[in-house]
């Protein structure tokens, strides 16, 4: 037997299989029950906290908050929006570090977001690079402070988005300098368009580890009187 933790009065021992027909000791004192709240379970899948595309796909009558769509870059951050099947893209952020994190939670309360959609960097052969790496950082330091709003953090393989985003903006007739100053916004509008054409398929929730945390973000997203179809002419500007 090993032991792993010593108290004044007894030692706590680890069964092995090897120790299965051995007795334990020392016995140990009864302790009186108490009434306890049951624990909080840590949530799992997109199943569980399903984000805004698949609950669009299960109620047509859903109406939530908006969808923020996230391309992260080496220098800049392409920003999207989305309610329902509309987008739009909406601004490029050089900021880096706390102050990029800061941000996009300010331009999600401003335009009423619920979740974020980011970009995961991927290989043509469907791989995790290094930039994955510093992406899902990002990711999860933003999962903690969305789910303290009870928002939502998503991540889904951004692979081919900015030469989709390059080759739009062309058929749009956009000069050089202006595809170069919003290709990271139209990247994450392609991102956008991606997740909610497949109702969401590979999109990868990020949790914080905090249960207490899990259970903001399990509850349903408020539904939006404000959002009409009519109104869509005004939602799409940029």
């Amino acid at each position: 037997m090993r032991s792993l933790q010593y108290l004044p009065s007894f030692t706590v021992y680890h069964r092995t299989p090897k120790d299965a027909n051995t007795l334990l000791g020392p016995r140990l004192s009864p302790i009186r029950s108490r009434n306890y709240p049951l624990p909080l379970r840590a949530a799992t899948s997109t199943d569980e906290i399903p984000p805004n595309a698949v609950r669009r796909k299960t109620d047509s009558n859903w109406r939530g908050g908006f969808s923020l769509g996230v391309d992260l870059g080496l220098s800049k951050t392409g920003v999207a929006l989305s309610k329902g099947y509309t987008f739009r893209p909406l601004t490029v952020l050089k900021s880096r570090g706390q102050k990029l994190e800061t941000r996009l939670l300010e331009i999600a309360e401003e335009e009423e977001v619920d979740e974020f959609i980011i970009g995961l960097p991927r290989s043509s052969d469907g791989k995790e690079t290094v930039q994955s790496n510093k992406v899902r950082s990002v990711a999860g330091r933003l999962a903690v402070q969305a789910a303290e709003r009870g928002w939502r953090v998503y991540v889904l393989d951004e692979h081919g988005t900015s030469s989709e985003a390059s080759d739009r903006m062309i058929v749009m007739g956009l000069g050089k300098s202006e595809r170069q100053n919003r290709e990271d916004a139209y990247a994450a509008v392609i991102l956008l368009e991606r997740y909610f054409s497949t109702q969401g398929l590979g999109a990868e929730i990020i949790l914080p580890k905090s249960l207490d945390l899990q259970e903001k973000i399990k509850n349903k997203a408020p539904e939006d009187p404000d959002f009409l179809p009519g109104k869509l002419e005004e939602f799409y500007r940029f």
